[in-house]
């Protein structure tokens, strides 16, 4: 350990000068740009380590338990092949990545010599800034959020009780100072174990339900008082329901589910859609599919019924395999969905989240049967075998009950669900979150328990996909679905990896989105500025975008600029135009929902109605056929 002023060290290990003073954003010698990544320690006698101590001739002690490695382009100590029970934690909870840290690697007694003689654990993914800092608590943020964003932090922390569980770490979710907010989403900074938080209290593991709901409960009643009005009676008798003894975790969540919903559907919504595809430099043919289509591939007008859908396809295979497998996940996809939401809009009841989630993945293995029948019926077989990922965003709109005379036709859900490593992003003007996780194999190794997930990225084939729509039966297929609630304006942004490999969009996200937040940009601009940074800084495949706007304030901002959408041909090969028939729709759509709006609606589409009754008839007096069926074809878009 000593206490000299520590350097930042240039993330080019090619830098024939690679230090740098602490706080430049940039090398001064290669101006590469440098790799600030502040990690939450975690380990005996870590809080009595000095602040501004550098640890190992690496890690620099911010404060207390916030290290920042200032040699980040090097690999960290890993655990070894014998994984702490600890440590295996944190990996099985690996698919709630957006809430709970990752395993980053280990410091060595041998190497930190004043940090006690156990090894200490260091983590990433944490919930501190860009500049080591820690986001607030809930205690600290409560008073000011909105009645829907509190009700969805809570919702949040009862989602994680049960994976919590498992791992005998819900004390994790009773320390609050551990539970962090950014935003919308609840982050913990570490995991506590029940055992050693009962062992502190003098509590015996073999009492009956040491720790349960009712202590969840405890906890939340000391924010109850500062809820917002609205919410603040329905939460008090919530929590008295979670103390009782019979208390059924099932009844407990539907409750909390509905006033949720209740809540968000008051919010007015607004959604606008853009999608770009492109072949990219480097390739003759497009496997990459989305939906909607680029405004150059229109042909006919949408169905507002999926106007509410996004969603990416990256085609494996081949020219006459990934693209025609990527097209026919979009096609089976569009036409299932399409009738769920028909049925949804018959449907009295509001459906559950794990009832749509079954819905939703029932669905993609459907898609997925069908690209493997042709498989088999092409014979192809192992890597021959055509196939595709899928990442889709769905906006539920489910009708609730705000008040005893009230019903709102949009609950604000939005639904994701990805195979592969086609990604989905949240953004905002504050942040970038990635949503979904890849199923690749360096995944596989850390949910598996098996290895901390940077070891696993040394692995050759770290990046090699584990599954994909159509390489095998349905059987093996594992789609992941998650639910979040629209309750803040954002940008979902939904891509294949030509544009999301090598962090491009965390990296580029803030000169291309801010002008769009702002009203000085379009939403068409912005997914053409990805395709162009996909191009030019990845360019080795094929790249889709698309951008499913979402604003919840009002009013909507204007857009200043006028959109501008590139001409481009399709590049799909004669023999895959002759496989499928495309179906596309235009792909900028504007969707408006808001509790008041139905009958002002009714209204004007009966007075529009009837002009257009009035005009069509005059014209087609004056209209032969042949011209009619060619105004038809030209007519602008709506």
């Amino acid at each position: 350990m000593n206490v000299a002023q520590p350097q930042v060290y240039c993330p080019n290990l090619n830098c024939s000068a690679p230090l740098n003073k602490l706080g430049n954003v940039v090398c001064e010698n290669c101006q590469t740009p440098l790799v600030y990544r502040y990690l939450w320690v975690v380990g005996e006698a870590v809080l009595t380590v000095p602040v501004g101590s550098v640890i190992a001739g690496r890690y620099f002690v911010k404060a207390p338990q916030i290290w920042l490695d200032t040699q980040p382009a090097l690999q960290p100590n890993f655990p070894g092949v014998e994984l702490a029970d600890e440590i295996q934690s944190y990996l099985y909870l690996c698919p709630h990545r957006l809430h709970i840290p990752q395993v980053y690697g280990i410091c060595t007694p041998a190497q930190a010599e004043a940090v006690a003689a156990s090894s200490v654990l260091l983590l990433e993914n944490a919930p501190l800034t860009e500049k080591g800092e820690l986001y607030p608590t809930i205690a600290q943020a409560w008073a000011s959020a909105s009645a829907v964003r509190q009700v969805y932090w809570l919702w949040q922390l009862l989602e994680l009780w049960q994976p919590l569980a498992e791992q005998e770490a819900k004390a994790s979710l009773l320390v609050a100072d551990n539970l962090r907010v950014e935003g919308w989403r609840v982050r913990l900074c570490q995991l506590f174990w029940d055992e050693a938080v009962l062992a502190e209290e003098e509590i015996s593991m073999d009492a009956v339900a040491p720790l349960s709901l009712a202590d969840l409960a405890i906890l939340w009643l000391g924010w109850v008082d500062q809820a917002q009005p609205t919410i603040a009676e329905p939460l008090r008798n919530l929590c008295y329901e979670m103390r009782a003894d019979d208390v059924e975790m099932q009844a407990i969540a539907a409750q909390l589910n509905q006033l949720l919903l209740q809540q968000a559907a008051q919010l007015p919504l607004r959604l606008q859609v853009a999608s770009r595809t492109d072949t990219g430099p480097q390739h003759q043919h497009n496997e990459d599919s989305c939906y909607p289509l680029p405004p150059s591939r229109q042909q006919t007008h949408p169905d507002e019924a999926l106007s509410r859908l996004v969603m990416v396809c990256d085609g494996i295979g081949g020219h006459e395999g990934g693209e025609v497998a990527s097209q026919m996940a979009v096609q089976s996809l569009k036409l299932q969905l399409q009738a769920l939401l028909s049925e949804l809009a018959e449907q009295p009841d509001l459906l559950a989240p794990k009832v749509v989630a079954e819905q939703l993945a029932a669905a993609v293995r459907v898609a997925n049967d069908l690209i493997s029948a042709q498989n088999d019926a092409q014979g192809r077989e192992a890597r021959r075998r055509m196939g595709t990922t899928v990442v889709l965003g769905l906006q539920l709109p489910q009708t609730i009950a705000v008040a005893a005379t009230t019903i709102a036709e949009n609950s604000h859900e939005l639904y994701l669900v990805n195979v592969g490593d086609s990604r989905a992003y949240w953004i905002t003007p504050r942040y970038c979150q990635c949503l979904t996780l890849d199923d690749d194999v360096a995944i596989r190794e850390e949910r598996m328990g098996r290895m901390i997930y940077r070891e696993a990225l040394l692995r050759p084939d770290a990046e090699s996909l584990i599954q994909a729509l159509g390489t095998r039966d349905s059987e093996f297929l594992h789609p992941a679905v998650q639910r979040f609630i629209l309750e803040e304006d954002g940008v979902l942004l939904l891509c294949s990896d030509g544009l999301s490999d090598n962090g491009w969009v965390e990296a580029g996200w803030v000169p291309i989105m801010t002008d769009v937040f702002r009203g000085k940009r379009s939403l068409d601009w912005a997914a053409e500025e990805w395709i162009q940074l996909a191009n030019q800084k990845n360019g080795h495949d094929n790249v889709s975008v698309v951008l499913l706007q979402c604003h919840v304030s009002s009013p909507t901002p204007e857009i200043m600029l006028p959109p501008t959408d590139p001409e481009s041909t399709s590049d799909w090969s004669a023999a895959s135009r002759a496989l499928l028939q495309d179906d596309p729709v235009p792909a900028t759509t504007t969707v408006e929902t808001s509790p008041k709006a139905r009958s002002s609606r009714w209204l004007w589409l009966l007075l529009l109605g009837g002009v257009l009754l009035l005009g069509g008839f005059l014209a087609w007096n004056q209209l032969n056929p042949s011209n009619e069926q060619k105004q038809e074809q030209t007519a602008p878009q709506p």
